[in-house]
Order: C-alpha cells, then structure tokens, then sequence
C-alpha cells in the first residue's frame, strides 16, 4: 500500500473546522479507491501559535513542511492580528519558498446548486482558472516612506518576468489541452503597459505553440463583465495574481457560493510540496457556529488526492460532494438549508 505524508495546518477561524472534515474524506476516499494511506501530520502553527511564539511558525517550520508529500491548509487570518503578519509570514511565503507557481481553481455549477444568474444549467458554468502564484502584483516589493505623516508615501511593485509569465501560461495551455481546448489569457495592458505588455509579448509567442487551443486575450474588465454576463463562454483563464485572485471569487459566487471554491497551490515538479486549500478564508464572523461549509475543503482535499496520484480516490470525492449537492437535502447557510458543517461532513462521507 503506498503511503503519502501530508502536513495539516488547520489555522484560523474556520479553518480547524472544515479541515476536520477534508481529512476524514480524504482517508476514507484513498484507502477504499486506491488502496493508498495517508499519514497526517497535524501542525499547530495559527494566529493563536504567534501569539503564544512571536512568530506563525517555529524555526525549523518550512523544513517540517518541506519532508511532506503534500500541504493541507484550512485558512489564515484574525481580526485582532494584522495581515502583514498571518498572511505574509506564513501563506505567501509558502508559495513562493516551495515554487508553487500554478494556482488551480475550477469553479463548476453543481447540479442542485442554484446560480444567482438566471437560467444557467447545471454544469454550464465549468471553468479552471490558472493563476500565477509567486510574483505579479502580489511580489512583496516595495516599502512606506514618512509614515504616519501628512507626507507618507507608499510604494507597491509589481514584478513580472519572462519565465514567470511563460511558464504559467503554458501550464494553462496543458491544461486546457485535457478539457474543451479553449484558453482565455486576462490582461490589462492597455494600462499596465509594460509588466502586462510582456505578459501579453509573451502569450503571443507561447500560444505559437498550442495550434489546437482556441485562444485568445481579454482585458481584466471584459473579463469581469463576462464572467457575469456569459460564464459559459469559458474554459481555461490564465491571469496574474491579482486578477486571478479577483476573478475566481467571482467565478465562486457565480457558482453558488465560495464555500463550494477549492484551491490547489502546485510546484508542477514535486521538488517541493504542493499546498491545497479552500478559498474562502478564514471567516471569523461565522467562526466556531458550526455553519461553515465544508465541501470546499473536500474538494480540496480531491485536488491533493489528484496530485498525489489517486486520481479514483480523487474522483471519488467529487461524485460524493455531487450526490449531496444534487440531492439537496444536506445544506450550509451559505446554500440556502439549516445544516451544520458536521452534517455536510457526514452526508459526504457517507456518499462515498
């Protein structure tokens, strides 16, 4: 039986909840459709570790992570504790220390989840965002001069480069070949001139070599509008960090809600651990009421499955999370019932 190592970092506000639930399918899924075992590694490291430590993580931290197969990440972040601090000293640099490049977010309209545009179908809405993952507008460049003065002067970097812009596009462009081969590359470079300007130089002279891919360029704007207007119309969106970010919040509402958003972060290479999670945060308003939605924790925990190799298992999750979906009767607020994150985990498990 092969056997797969996964560190757990539940983290903050909702996160230890869902994430309970993620592990519990995961297991389940693995061993009985792929014969495969996980061992959990479960880390402590959250808002209330700082707190305790001065730090989010312990010395030794992004050594622990790096001896995993796989990263399980429920959410980061607290009101009573800056941003600079949970998100920027643990998730990003996360992404970037291990090379996770390739930010995966599909977004689909289930079966039984009623859209909040008018008469879309179920499964009409199926679209897979790449987002580049470690540098675009979210590189941490750049700095505040006089602070704190009528003079403060606050200066955010963009950093784009070449082999960044490249190699997320053609990871959108593979992509894209395993579905409808249709590609949408989100740019705003009638603006950006010149960071988006070489993302757009650079499109031009990947998608020379994806003759089989339908693709094409769209302004961040148009895009926005569109996703809104004609969701349909897309298949695969390739987009920098801020506007993938953006735009797969607005993909996850078109869909349903966000508490159906799964993620995956991927070093495409496996020379670092690859980090999975939902989207949705850390949601301190509804945190410890036992109402969050779970499902897009489990479908996070698909997307790991999915990278580990236990494409079975993987699928298997999907088609559970559909059947409670479709049926309808085991529902969060966030889609409208009165049931609580507990009773969404068990009617998935179950439905495996």
């Amino acid at each position: 039986m092969a056997v797969h190592t996964v560190a757990v970092i539940g983290g903050d506000g909702i996160g230890p909840e869902v994430i309970e639930h993620a592990i519990r399918t995961a297991q389940k899924a693995a061993v009985k459709y792929d014969h495969a075992e996980l061992q959990w590694n479960k880390l402590p490291w959250s808002t209330d570790y700082y707190k305790q430590h001065g730090r989010m993580l312990p010395v030794d931290g992004w050594d622990v992570l790096a001896k995993h197969d796989a990263i399980l990440f429920g959410a980061v972040g607290s009101p009573d504790v800056p941003d600079k601090i949970t998100v920027h000293e643990l998730l990003l640099p996360m992404r970037r220390k291990y090379d996770q490049y390739v930010n995966l977010r599909p977004s689909y309209l289930f079966d039984g989840v009623p859209s909040p545009l008018k008469d879309k179908a179920a499964g009409s809405i199926d679209i897979v965002v790449y987002r580049e993952n470690t540098e675009g507008e979210y590189a941490p460049v750049g700095g505040v001069l006089y602070p704190n003065s009528p003079d403060t002067v606050a200066v955010q970097t963009g950093v784009f480069t070449r082999r960044g812009c490249e190699r997320i596009l053609r990871a959108g462009f593979e992509g894209a070949r395993l579905r409808r081969k249709k590609l949408t590359s989100i740019t705003k470079s009638n603006a950006q001139v010149y960071s988006l300007g070489l993302w757009d130089e650079v499109f031009e002279s990947v998608r020379k070599d994806y003759p089989d891919v339908q693709s094409s360029p769209l302004l961040v704007d148009a895009a926005a509008m569109d996703l809104v207007r004609k969701p349909e119309s897309f298949d695969v969106i390739v987009a920098s960090n801020l506007f993938g970010d953006i735009l797969t919040d607005l993909a996850a509402a078109v869909t349903g809600s966000i508490g159906l958003a799964s993620s995956a972060n991927i070093n495409p290479t496996k020379a670092f651990p690859s980090m999975f999670e939902p989207v949705h945060g850390s949601a301190p308003d509804i945190a410890g009421k036992g109402i969050a939605n779970p499902m897009a924790a489990i479908l996070s925990a698909g997307l790991m499955l999915d990278h580990l190799g236990l494409a079975k298992a993987a699928k298997a999750i999907r088609d559970a999370v559909a059947k409670v979906l479709k049926e309808g009767r085991t529902r969060t607020p966030d889609l409208g019932g009165t049931a609580t994150t507990n009773d969404v985990g068990d009617a998935v498990l179950a439905a495996l």
